[in-house]
């Protein structure tokens, strides 16, 4: 079975004095806990492994009794250290306030407990480890697979990895794209806005987060106001709502509203945004268009295309420390510029979408870029752009 990137960064730190709690973290459907079983086949640490998925939320009490039945058998066994895994941590009330509690008491014990935790709702979980564990894990980033992934692992050309994006799950399903396209919706969309965005923040207006992610989904690539987005949704909302929304997106790593680069953060903060997602499955599977037609039209494959570059840049923004944008003045465009530490970086996807486009040179002579990257014709290969470690953009 493939084993990712992070597997190895799992295995090393299980092996190390118990220093920190290690958190898993990562949208749905990207092979979380088939990376911590893989982990726990291979190693020579005695665990225990529990799931919250079926426990319910109020019972705050589950996690001490699973804390203590480990300390038992620690003590019955003669062990001299446990591994202690949670699932679905976040679907406990107050989970981060019972995992102090315990990872404290063991601390001051000098009991040598030590812990991984898992959770689909990125939103849960940020939220409990800034309240109450801060300076007591360390966090494990479980991106989207890349193209590099998706090759190893299952074979894929470029080409698919640009239409049908990297989720391993449904990975032997694309030759039936109608069933495909039904995993990624079951499988993926409903329960990541369900479970992992309506039932754990804020959302006084369900339906219209799921068209905003639905409409969001379907035009990645493309720049869209917000009141202009507010004119094809059915439920009433306003503009602040919306860009709420689209920002809780953003944080559980489904879809991003871009904004345009500027030299002044309000102009940034106030411009249209760009949709952008995470997975170009999403949108494959709400956008409509088969393979086939996507494919065999130019100007449209460009769209997937522009997208498929934009996964692989927006998914590493966090890993790289970057933040992601895109730049306009009139007609002419710079499809993604990423900025660090007060440089920036621009990138044109050459894809066929435009005939002419003096972007690139405009906003050269503007910011003085630290480099300015086609990829496309006459410039980085779609294939090898995907397939590279971004950190060497800043070297």
């Amino acid at each position: 079975m493939y084993k990712r990137e992070q597997y190895h960064t799992l295995a090393e730190r299980i092996t190390e004095p118990r220093r920190f709690i290690q958190v898993v973290a990562g949208p749905r459907q990207v092979g979380k806990s088939t990376l911590v079983k893989q982990v726990l086949q291979d190693c020579n640490v005695p665990y225990t492994l529990e799931t919250a998925d079926a426990i319910a939320p109020e019972n705050g009490e589950w996690i001490g009794e699973v804390w203590a039945a480990v300390r038992q058998q620690m003590v019955f066994r003669q062990q001299t250290e446990h591994l202690l895994v949670i699932d679905e941590i976040h679907k406990i009330q107050n989970w981060s306030e019972q995992v102090k509690r315990e990872w404290d008491s063991d601390t001051f014990a000098d009991r040598n407990i030590k812990v991984i935790l898992l959770g689909s709702s990125r939103l849960l979980l940020k939220k409990g480890l800034t309240e109450s564990l801060m300076g007591r894990f360390e966090l494990i980033r479980m991106p989207h697979w890349s193209f590099n992934e998706m090759h190893e692992a299952f074979g894929w050309d470029i080409n698919q990895y640009i239409y049908f994006g990297g989720y391993p799950g449904g990975a032997t399903l694309v030759k039936n794209e109608k069933r495909w396209r039904q995993y990624v919706q079951d499988a993926i969309v409903a329960p990541s806005i369900e479970k992992d965005v309506i039932l754990t923040a804020t959302i006084y207006k369900p339906t219209l987060m799921r068209n905003l992610f639905e409409l969001g989904c379907s035009y990645s690539g493309e720049e869209l106001s917000l009141n202009k987005v507010l004119g094809q949704l059915q439920d009433a909302g306003n503009v602040t709502t919306l860009s709420n929304y689209l920002e809780i997106l953003n944080e559980c790593h489904l879809l991003a509203g871009l904004q345009k680069y500027a030299a002044d953060k309000a102009r940034k903060y106030n411009s249209i945004p760009k949709f952008q997602v995470y997975n170009s499955a999403l949108l494959s599977a709400l956008n409509g268009k088969s393979y086939e037609q996507a494919f065999t039209d130019s100007k449209l494959w460009g769209r997937w295309v522009e997208t498929a570059v934009g996964t692989h840049l927006i998914n590493h923004a966090d890993a790289v420390g970057y933040r992601l944008y895109y730049w306009r003045e009139a007609n002419n465009e710079v499809d993604y510029v990423l900025e660090r530490q007060g440089q920036c970086i621009a990138i044109e996807v050459k894809s066929g979408r435009r005939t002419t486009n003096k972007g690139i040179t405009l906003f050269r002579e503007r910011f003085q870029p630290r480099h300015t990257i086609i990829i496309g014709s006459g410039g980085f290969p779609v294939d090898e752009f995907l397939q590279m470690d971004l950190e060497r953009l800043w070297r």
